[in-house]
């Protein structure tokens, strides 16, 4: 199986696809945006890939406030969840500049989007979807987005089999080539998360979904999750968030996306190792 996204084609006999998930690391300003998408580009990535969503869509203000002691990583951030996503998410007067700089500088514009909604204002700046691992159950939007006759990227991190199954058949139905992507989705970048990224679910899914192609989208730090990866068959492939420079992680009043992050200098070591 082999498809085009763009100028380049994705497949098991097809060079390893890049995908630098700038998401929120843009920090609100839309020159660091473009940027980090030049940075991305110098780096070797194939694509340059954001978020589109809003803050009131997906996060619950009152649920959040009422976790309590039920709140992981997020308790230690000096602001709510709520505060976080508004500041973190993506001004959607900024895609048209954000598709433009892509074209002039060479490299793949992407984004996931996260309503009914976005999926309709990136429609006409991007050549395919990437469906975050939060959506894979969201079966309204997935037939959505395959009705937009553009390949899917679909990521399956706390994910069920029967979970990848159901999605699956939504974009077999709308005849869309895809991708299926491994997906740890503990963002906290520690080398404790090498002992739960489960590789080996990648022969599974070839067995499995033939007529896919397999990927990776990597929250662990070095190349080892990568490379293994790349041997299972992986030939799309995000690794960590993309940015700059880690100590902005440590400048962020709340470090959304901050917490996992790949520096162009990393990220060209791991594409020429690849």
């Amino acid at each position: 199986m082999r498809f085009p996204i763009g100028s380049a084609w994705l497949g098991e006999e097809e060079p390893t696809y890049f995908i630098a998930d700038i998401a929120a690391n843009h920090d609100g300003d839309l020159d660091r945006a473009r940027d980090l998408m030049s940075l991305a580009k110098q780096a070797g990535a194939d694509c340059a890939k954001f978020q589109h969503f809003r803050a009131p869509h997906i996060v619950s203000d009152y649920g959040f406030r009422n976790l309590g002691s039920q709140l992981d990583h997020q308790a230690g951030w000096r602001k709510s969840v709520f505060e976080v996503y508004q500041d973190a998410s993506l001004p959607w007067e900024w895609t048209e500049h954000l598709a433009k700089h892509a074209h002039d500088i060479g490299i793949e514009f992407m984004s996931a989007p996260y309503d009914l909604e976005a999926v309709d204002h990136i429609d006409l700046y991007v050549n395919a979807y990437k469906v975050g691992s939060g959506d894979i159950n969201w079966i309204e939007e997935l037939e959505h987005i395959a009705a937009k006759n553009k390949p899917v990227i679909i990521a399956t991190g706390a994910s069920t089999i029967d979970d990848v199954d159901r999605a699956v058949a939504v974009v077999r139905a709308a005849e869309r080539p895809f991708s299926i992507m491994q997906c740890n989705t503990n963002y906290t970048g520690s080398i404790d998360n090498l002992g739960f990224v489960n590789l080996r679910v990648l022969p599974e899914y070839s067995r499995r979904y033939p007529d896919a192609v397999l990927g990776l989208s990597d929250h662990t730090p070095g190349h080892a999750t990568v490379l293994g990866a790349v041997a299972l068959g992986a030939r799309v492939l995000r690794p960590l968030r993309f940015c700059s420079n880690r100590i902005l992680a440590l400048a962020l009043d709340v470090p959304l996306t901050g917490l996992a992050l790949i520096q162009p200098s990393s990220i060209n070591s791991l594409i020429s190792s690849v």
